[in-house]
């Protein structure tokens, strides 16, 4: 019997899936690295969140690794070259958290724009700042989505039901898609100097990488309110924090970090910063989503050969 590694916490649905196909799941969260490397060559495949890195040692360490799966869509926790080096094809989950994800930026954006964690803290305290938590509509505002995919998609939707109107930049964005979504389709400067609000929704890569920085942020409208969901590492928290003292931005919601799980950091204590811990992802029934397809897409891979959303797989 093959067995698979849940190497993160993942509903049970995960378990009960790989059960019903025949195959042998072993629950180990919370390892370090050195705990997973001593067991990790004992598994045919190996199921993954955000918080398990798999490193091209740990690759390497895994003598009868077949795939990976990831419970999520971002892949970079995964060395997928060494994967692909290896044979090993990597899978991920790109719809199951989409709407979730999607729906946590809209909630960050209206936090943002109406203050509702200050004053609900406020509130909370036995205060009565009605005059202190002003805030802003959100219809006739313009919107900006950088990288419009299955999650910058969703929060085009529901910024256009809210009567916001909508600006995209997607480098591989057809015409045809943004006539399809009611959306605009600008340059990324273009975008920067229009929009009162801006979303981010890109993967980590070397082309985003700090791409929130101070010369994007010059472009900006001044009092602009910025919501990254996607990748901690696609903003330069210092150029942030400075532009937030200065006025330049107006206000920052983030769910994400360049390092995490972040205990500390200079965004806490800040009035005009909305933070949560990477949880946009985290509702029951996204869950529940991504952990039954993660499973599916294992036992499929390991019993028929078949391979669903393969990252790797033109390479193999």
């Amino acid at each position: 019997m093959m067995k698979v590694l849940i190497a993160d916490k993942a509903d049970a649905i995960c378990e009960k899936v790989l059960k019903a196909r025949g195959l042998e799941p072993v629950v180990k969260t919370g390892m370090k690295p050195d705990e997973l490397k001593s067991c990790i060559g004992e598994y045919e495949a190996i199921i993954v969140r955000s918080a398990t890195t798999l490193t091209a040692d740990l690759v390497k360490a895994a003598a009868k690794l077949k795939a990976v799966a990831r419970a999520g869509s971002g892949v970079d926790n995964i060395d997928v070259p060494s994967c692909t080096e290896k044979g090993v094809v990597v899978m991920n989950t790109p719809f199951g958290n989409t709407v979730s994800t999607g729906e946590h930026a809209v909630a960050m954006m209206m936090a943002l724009a109406r203050h509702i964690p200050q004053a609900n803290a406020s509130t909370h305290a036995g205060k009565w700042e009605k005059k202190k938590f002003e805030g802003v509509e959100l219809t006739g505002k313009t919107l900006g989505v950088v990288g419009c995919g299955n999650i910058g998609a969703v929060v085009a939707n529901r910024a256009m039901g809210l009567r916001m109107k909508v600006l995209v930049y997607d480098p591989v964005m057809t015409t045809e898609r943004a006539r399809e979504l009611g959306v605009e389709m600008v340059t990324l400067d273009d975008l920067y100097s229009r929009a009162d609000f801006i979303t981010y929704h890109v993967v980590m890569r070397d082309t985003t990488k700090g791409m929130l920085n101070k010369a994007a942020i010059a472009k900006m409208k001044k009092g602009v309110r910025i919501i990254n969901c996607a990748r901690g590492g696609i903003t330069v928290e210092a150029d942030v924090k400075e532009a937030l003292q200065s006025g330049q931005i107006a206000g920052f919601a983030c769910d994400v970090f360049v390092k995490e799980p972040a205990t500390e950091h200079i965004f806490f204590g800040m009035e005009n910063v909305v933070v949560t811990p990477h949880i946009a992802a985290s509702t029951k029934d996204a869950q529940i989503t991504v952990a039954r397809q993660a499973a599916e897409q294992i036992a499929d891979f390991l019993l028929t050969g078949k391979m669903t959303h393969a990252v790797n797989g033109d390479d193999l």
